[in-house]
């Protein structure tokens, strides 16, 4: 394997671009250029090219730790495994197994989460499992499947999207979140399509965008009310679609018809020209797409903005139709996958529902279980956090570090640190990781083998180009020790196809069906899309496009939601009169646990600050660069001033990378989407203070 090319994807974002690795003879790696991969086509963005300088011994973990008179010090394997498994099984006969918390993340491989699932079940016996991928695209995903009868990032391949007429991007800055993407919009643009952006930022993405509004954050889903409204108003609706594919267009019609233009301005501040623009430009080309991202999504009332744009797409006849259609764009590596298989606290492998009965025999019956002995359903990802320490006791934790990430972060510090036990899994020592009991370093995208799916649901082969360091193991080895050692023996290999092969008979059959995904397929293909339920490529080459026949609901016909408009959980009063909306830069990945670690990056973007209109800035007293405090009703950050004319006057953005005193997410609002129990990330009241340095 040493000093060959190993063509495999990128660790970071849902495009999982392709490159090349080769070792070089200074033990370091080499990236290079893969051009037969069809979403970036060679193209990487600064974290790929830099991605393999966390595998430097230099910047992660390379021995367990373990606590000991308050300090983390090094350990022994065996050590560190008795520690975790002693833990965890004191806090089952103290206190039962949903004591047991288990917490993943969307960057874990379909093979990790599969079997990170299925051991939270079996072994451990609890139903309080979830991952951060709730954090991602679970409202997209509820909207999806409230109206398609299935959740699938986007419903066709990104080469789809210049090809279409117009694409209105919904609360996405992917020229930075996933630069390689920007160039299918570019094309869309050349081939005399047209892009729409809403966003309240002026962001990279917005200065390519044929037109640019910019609502109030939190008010996306009068807008998509609004631009419904409209569309009836003017006789754009695709009547013969409507009736033919599509069911319950008049409760959603009447909900519509209640924001009119001149009331969503009011809202939204977007003006009635510009409402009126969206519609023609979206309703003249026979095709159009919208895409959505974490801005209309992290919202306490997520999933009904996202239905809010499918039924625009719906009225239109935009979905199931080539080159048109919603889509979501996924952030996280496997957010995807992730949820798909097992970690998700309401679902099973293959995208199947914990509460089926058929869902639980079948599942069982691959796992070699009684079907009653399976869990229930449990809390959501924010609820499970916030129960550590009080109805969770000990938590086992994979992936993700929500001491940055979470929504209310001091908080869920301080439930996290009232934990009898906590034992972390990662790469890296993370905020998170810092505060464990033991803390086991485990292999990288790199150094091992395994399966993602992309933001396309395109199902991918990532493949080991270099040997991990002593004293490394992966996930599936320490899930193997700890199931031998909480007595359950067999059901856990350590090969991931092995593992894979198993996950193929547990979705066999279910909404995400992969299995007739074999890795030959994978590496022969270049990937495969769900569903592909046979191996025989002749008969099922796999789903590029959904829907075109019909939906995957029991009649084929798409639903429509009606929906409302209502206000974000917390207006701007008096008290915190300013709005603060989150979210990433390019030179930094999620909680920047691994990201912050390169230097190339630091460089780029060394620290958090605060963005403000200049009027704001006036009004408080700031120049840039000065520091400004942010206080909501939970807490307080500090960062430098960054004024720009490219924000609302009523807003400042946090991006959300870093730890200390510039942690964007101690001020971020934990209430909940009542169906995606989505926390409301995007929009918050605070006000602004002058800081004496």
């Amino acid at each position: 394997m040493q000093n060959s090319v190993t063509p495999t994807h990128c660790p970071y974002c849902a495009l999982q671009c392709g490159m090349n690795l080769t070792p070089a003879p200074d033990g370091t790696v080499e990236v290079s250029e893969r051009a037969d991969f069809p979403v970036n086509r060679g193209a990487l963005c600064g974290k790929g090219r830099t991605a393999p300088a966390v595998l430097s011994s230099r910047v992660r973990l390379t021995s367990p730790l373990v606590r000991s008179g308050g300090t983390l010090v090094p350990a022994g394997w065996d050590e560190a495994l008795d520690r975790i498994a002693e833990g965890l099984s004191r806090t089952r006969a103290e206190h039962g197994p949903d004591a047991c918390g288990v917490f993943g993340g969307g960057g874990l491989t379909n093979e990790k989460a599969y079997t990170l699932g299925k051991f939270a079940r079996v072994v451990l016996g609890t139903s309080q499992i979830d991952y951060n991928g709730r954090f991602c695209m679970s409202s997209a995903a509820a909207g999806g499947m409230k109206a398609f009868g299935l959740d699938r990032g986007l419903p066709f391949p990104l080469e789809d999207i210049p090809k279409s007429g117009c694409v209105i991007l919904v609360g996405s800055n992917l020229a930075e979140t996933m630069p390689p993407s920007l160039r299918f919009f570019t094309e869309l643009r050349e081939n005399g399509g047209t892009l729409i952006v809403i966003d309240p930022r002026r962001t990279k993405t917005a200065e390519q965008a044929d037109l640019h509004l910019m609502p109030r954050p939190g008010t996306d889903l009068a807008l998509a009310l609004g631009l419904l409204h409209l569309v009836v108003a003017e006789g754009l609706v695709d009547e013969e679609y409507v009736r033919e594919r599509t069911a319950g267009w008049e409760d959603a019609r009447a909900a519509a018809m209640a924001h009119w233009p001149e009331y969503v301005e009011r809202i939204t501040g977007v003006p009635v020209p510009q409402l009126r623009e969206t519609v023609r430009l979206f309703c003249e080309p026979e095709s159009a797409m919208v895409l959505t991202a974490r801005g209309p999504e992290q919202q306490s009332k997520g999933t009904d903005t996202v239905s809010a744009w499918i039924n625009l797409c719906l009225a239109t006849g935009r979905a199931g139709r080539p080159f048109s259609g919603y889509g979501c764009l996924t952030g996280q590596g496997n957010g995807q996958g992730g949820r798909e298989h097992g970690q998700k606290a309401d679902q099973l492998p293959g995208y199947r529902k914990l509460d089926d009965p058929a869902a639980r025999a079948h599942v069982a019956g691959v796992w070699g279980v009684d079907p009653d002995s399976l869990p229930g359903p449990g809390r959501s990802a924010y609820e499970l956090l916030d129960a550590l320490g009080t109805d969770i006791k000990s938590l086992l934790l994979m992936g993700s570090n929500p001491v940055v990430s979470a929504p209310h972060a001091a908080h869920i510090e301080e439930r996290i640190k009232s934990l009898d036990f906590l034992a972390v899994c990662d790469v890296v020592l993370s905020e998170t990781a810092a505060l464990a009991d033991v803390v086991l370093p485990v292999t990288q995208w790199a150094e091992e083998t395994g399966t993602t799916t992309n933001l396309e649901g395109r199902v991918l082969l990532r493949r080991q180009a270099i040997t991990p360091p002593d004293g490394i193991r992966s996930d599936l080895e320490v899930m193997h020790e700890l199931a031998d050692r909480l007595g359950v023996e067999k059901g856990f290999p350590t090969d991931a196809e092995e593992v894979f092969e198993e996950l193929r008979r547990a979705s066999a059959g279910g909404p995400a069906d992969y299995s007739g995904i074999t890795y030959r397929r994978l590496a022969d293909e270049n990937g495969v899309f769900w569903p592909c339920p046979t191996e025989d490529t002749v008969v099922h080459p796999g789903t590029p496009r959904l829907f075109l026949d019909r939906f995957a609901t029991p009649d084929g016909r798409a639903r429509f939601v009606p929906v409302s408009h209502r206000a974000i959980a917390e207006e701007p009063d008096e008290e915190y009169p300013v709005l603060l909306t989150t979210g990433r830069v390019v030179a930094q990945y999620q909680s920047g646990a691994q990201t912050r670690r390169v230097d190339e990056l630091n460089a780029a973007a060394p620290g958090p600050f605060v963005e403000l209109h200049p009027r704001l800035a006036e009004r408080l007293g700031a120049a840039e660069g000065d520091p400004v405090a942010v206080v909501s009703r939970r807490g307080r950050a500090v960062a430098p001033a960054r004024i720009t004319l490219g924000i609302r006057p009523d807003t400042v953005f946090m991006p959300f990378h870093w730890y200390g005193e510039g942690r964007a997410n101690t001020l971020t609002n934990p209430a909940l989407d009542p169906t995606s129990r989505m926390p409301e990330f995007k929009a918050c009241a605070v006000r602004l203070e002058t800081v004496e340095r």
